[in-house]
């Protein structure tokens, strides 16, 4: 799951990545509207959490532009106990929930995969494909019913590429997906066939068809047809 972070209170913020990249998060940061602004054009998120408060400008502002492009994408506001108004306008505005400030980081873990499946899995803690059974709520992927020992790269490879089933992905994307930011440093995208020649393997050895489809030139598509 790819978490966007937009937070100027810098200890707070550092908190809350230590806690989520502990996990199974994939988590990038921005300390200012601008920031934050130029990260949601050019990268994609699952769940975005929002600090209404921010030095150049208004969170509210950032959410309005979000929905308006990305209206997929899941928002959880977090605020300062005084700014009901706010958080009331935000959640008109299409935000999912939110959070007064102090809160514990466990609730917003809670808090941000439940958006999550809301928003990516219709509610759902089991994804289904066919034979391939993922169980979100403790990350056990079932094969045929025998439980598949996934690499948590692997394992959020498999959930991204069943949740975008029948849809091409680029390396590209699928790289920013698993990797955030930090694939601005990579000198190129070998590492993605690698991650996926190893998930079909496994997943094959298990008794499942191979549903990974190369689409050359393109990327990959998860698809049975």
């Amino acid at each position: 799951m790819k978490i966007l972070i937009i937070e100027d209170e810098k200890d707070l913020l550092d908190n809350i990545l230590a806690y989520l990249v502990s996990g199974d998060f994939i988590c990038e940061s921005a300390s200012s509207k601008a920031e934050a602004m130029d990260k949601l054009s050019g990268f994609d998120y699952d769940v975005v959490v929002l600090d209404i408060m921010l030095p150049d400008g208004n969170g509210l502002q950032i959410l309005e532009s979000l929905k308006q492009d990305k209206p997929a994408t899941g928002v959880l506001i977090i605020s300062a106990k005084n700014a009901l108004d706010d958080r009331l306008k935000g959640l008109d505005l299409g935000a999912d929930d939110y959070l007064t400030k102090p809160f514990h980081l466990s609730e917003l873990n809670a808090r941000i995969r439940a958006i999550f499946r809301r928003r990516k899995l219709q509610g759902q803690t089991i994804v289904r494909f066919n034979e391939i059974a993922i169980h979100t709520s403790n990350h056990e992927v079932l094969v045929n019913e025998d439980a598949l020992e996934l690499t948590l790269k692997e394992y959020e490879l498999l959930l991204f590429f069943i949740t975008n089933k029948n849809r091409v992905l680029t390396k590209q994307a699928i790289a920013e997906h698993l990797w955030g930011d930090n694939v601005d440093y990579l000198q190129n995208f070998d590492f993605v066939y690698q991650h996926i020649k190893n998930l079909r393997k496994k997943i094959m050895a298990y008794g499942s068809q191979d549903y990974i489809k190369t689409i050359y030139g393109l990327g990959y598509k998860f698809t049975d047809k």
